[in-house]
């Protein structure tokens, strides 16, 4: 899943610093198929019958999916980091998935999209906790 996200990493010219590489390209990866994730989910939602009913899910997925691609493009990115952007679009990245999930979670008993993105979410979450707390 990470190959060639590990394998750019790798080729990237200067030294990444004290940044674990694995923590990085598994967030970048998450990030990345969490925005996925939610737009497919999303454009269900908008195929159900109920679609009224699914207009928060449908705000909150599109919001985590842009979130989440933006947070991939900006730790992607090696050159020049800045290390207060990183860990603010990780933070939000960590929020938007949190409540993404929440959402998605009242509705898995009934839509498999939402289950398959609440699922995603929490991944990404997670990802962006882990990859905060060795960026620290």
């Amino acid at each position: 899943m990470t190959h060639h996200i590990s394998a750019m990493l790798d080729a990237y010219p200067k030294d990444l610093g004290a940044v674990d590489k694995n923590k990085l390209a598994e967030c970048i990866a998450a990030c990345f198929q969490c925005a996925q994730a939610c737009t497919s989910c999303a454009d269900a939602c908008l195929g159900e019958d109920m679609v009224a009913d699914l207009t928060t899910c449908i705000r909150t997925c599109l919001d985590c999916a842009d979130i989440c691609a933006a947070t991939g493009n900006v730790v992607s990115r090696q050159t020049g980091t800045n290390a207060g952007i990183t860990r603010a679009v990780l933070e939000a990245c960590r929020a938007a998935c949190a409540a993404c999930a929440a959402e998605c979670e009242q509705h898995a008993g009934m839509h498999e999209h939402c289950r398959i993105c609440a699922e995603a979410c929490r991944q990404c979450e997670a990802a962006c906790k882990e990859l905060l707390a060795a960026l620290a």
